[in-house]
């Protein structure tokens, strides 16, 4: 190896081992995409779910980023009221599209996927706490190097921010469970899914921890992806709790897209799911242990519930 080569190499060994010694507690940043919804669900209405997940971040001084999808109830005055909440509370409020198309389906076209960010943004560039941060629906980027480059573009040209995740979750699924359960019986005991639904952050949250660690040689702050749904504003409390006594510090969304991870483009056709998985198959990673229970959208949790009879 040349000298210069050597030096450089001790001199970012030494600075990445300074950074770990400086901040050695894990970090994550909450974000919750497809909010305020209208819909109905089990227990809760929406301005309770809505308050629900409000009181829960506020209870940990948790400051949060809030994706919108517009058509599911920002569009509607009720609906922007409980969006409008959280830029009134501290929360960051960003894009996630109207109706939460795919644009890796065949019949979305990269001009009407434009057309959604551009008319969720009419909605949301009034409320407090807006930001120029974009959440592709699914984590899917196009399924076409024109799709996936034409956003690319699109995005620098209107100076929005890709607003990657990196800690993964399938809290939906576990959702679409809790609320299949109590609407057959609202007196349902739900105690074991909310065990399975903590278990599942856990285990995903250690995984992507040491995904990261292994493709970057350090730590870096995680992006959790949440979703604002019933079974987050039921058990949110829990859920940051639980990071906490794990040794996770919290800190914001935009703590955390300052990290250079988040400035990074893997170059495949079809990027998806967590950016660090991203990045993993760019490399040719693909098959790491564990890496079935990452895109296993929570079968694991689920499959053990059904075992039990809950379904």
């Amino acid at each position: 190896m040349p000298f210069i080569h050597w030096i450089v190499a001790i001199l970012l060994a030494a600075t990445t081992a300074m950074a770990v010694a400086a901040d050695p507690a894990p970090r994550v940043a909450f974000t919750f995409d497809d909010g305020p919804t209208l819909a109905e669900t089990p227990r809760l209405t929406p301005a309770q779910r809505n308050q629900a997940l409000l009181a829960a971040l506020a209870a940990h001084g948790v400051q949060a980023a809030l994706f919108v999808t517009s058509g599911y109830g920002a569009d509607q005055p009720e609906g922007r009221a409980l969006a409008r909440a959280w830029g009134e509370a501290g929360h960051a409020v960003g894009n996630h599209t109207v109706t939460h198309p795919d644009l890796n389906a065949a019949d979305v076209t990269l001009t009407q996927y434009q057309r959604e960010l551009l008319a969720c943004d009419a909605v949301i560039a009034p409320l407090p706490g807006y930001r120029k941060w974009f959440r592709f629906t699914y984590l899917r980027e196009g399924n076409t190097p024109e799709k996936r480059d034409g956003m690319r573009a699109f995005l620098a040209t209107h100076t929005y921010r890709n607003a990657y995740v990196s800690l993964d979750t399938s809290d939906w699924r576990l959702d679409a469970l809790l609320r299949n359960r109590l609407a057959r019986d609202p007196q349902a005991d739900v105690e074991p899914i909310r065990l399975a639904y903590l278990a599942h952050v856990a285990q995903r949250a250690q995984a992507y921890r040491a995904l990261a660690q292994r493709l970057l040689g350090r730590d870096a702050p995680q992006v959790l992806l949440l979703h604002h749904n019933l079974i987050n504003a039921l058990w949110l409390n829990d859920v940051i709790a639980q990071f906490k006594s794990q040794g996770w510090q919290i800190v914001s969304p935009e703590t955390a897209f300052a990290d250079p991870l988040y400035a990074m483009q893997p170059e495949r056709a079809t990027p998806g799911q967590s950016l660090l998985l991203s990045i993993a198959r760019t490399r040719g990673e693909a098959r790491i242990e564990g890496w079935e229970r990452l895109v296993d959208d929570g079968d694991f949790e689920i499959d053990a519930l059904k075992a039990r009879g809950i379904e």
